[in-house]
């Protein structure tokens, strides 16, 4: 058997169903199988230039504000796709835990977003009523469909991509100490023990969830993790292009 130290970023040695994965990892998880399946694009993800830049304080703020922006937009979706799925969850235990972090996302977060938004001289009538940039519309619909035409586990298919990726990259850098508090306190939200113990819960919930459905359906479930993947690459190279690039 093969040992889950360390990252293969050959997709081509990794199985191509969960099936056969458990036969070859000493200790399988859905989710590992899945994270292995979207390589390179994790790799690419969670060692992004925008996330290195961002650890040594080298982020130059016009580039930090459009992603800010941008992802401030992508908070309001991302809430209501949370509220489906504490419609979805299967157990009262499940709900409860969503809704603790749709507090956080409600509360936590949003204060952070409108202290930095302050700093770097944004108009609210800009991160209040911003333009979408094509990147943002597209992880938009991806959430959506995923909550609206799937069911619970294709929710996590891109709910557990979309909040590990930001623990991988911000777990590389969190020895950093960049000065400008916002680039600072975006590294601790996703770095403290709270968020830790969220994203490992994410992931119990999707293997969980994931490893007894039906082979096509754990296809479209690595479609929806892979495509989640890919588009986090495309959002931090966004933030880089001017307004009217995008």
């Amino acid at each position: 058997m093969v040992g889950m130290t360390g990252h293969d970023t050959n997709v081509a040695n990794v199985p191509k169903s969960f099936e056969e994965y458990t036969k070859t990892y000493e200790t399988p998880r859905f989710t590992d199988w899945l994270r292995k399946r979207a390589e390179p694009e994790w790799t690419n993800a969670t060692t992004h230039r925008f996330t290195s830049d961002l650890g040594t304080g080298d982020l130059d703020d016009d580039v930090f504000q459009r992603y800010l922006v941008q992802d401030y937009a992508f908070v309001e979706t991302l809430v209501g796709v949370f509220g489906h799925a504490i419609g979805d969850a299967p157990t009262m235990e499940s709900k409860s835990r969503l809704v603790d972090f749709l507090g956080v996302l409600t509360a936590d977060e949003n204060d952070y977003f409108e202290r930095s938004f302050e700093a770097l001289a944004v108009p609210q009538t800009e991160y209040i009523d911003s333009d979408l940039a094509p990147t943002t519309r597209a992880f938009e619909d991806l959430l959506k469909r995923a909550a609206n035409e799937g069911g619970y586990v294709e929710t996590l298919a891109v709910l557990v991509p979309a909040e590990w990726v930001y623990l991988e990259w911000a777990t590389h850098v969190e020895d950093d100490s960049p000065a400008r508090f916002y680039l600072e306190e975006w590294i601790d939200l996703h770095t403290n023990e709270e968020f830790r113990a969220f994203i490992a819960w994410l992931r119990d919930e999707l293997d969980r969830e994931g490893k007894d459905v039906s082979l096509r359906r754990q296809r479209r479930i690595e479609r929806l993790f892979r495509r989640t993947v890919s588009l986090e690459i495309v959002f931090f190279e966004m933030a880089y292009s001017l307004p009217n690039d995008e």
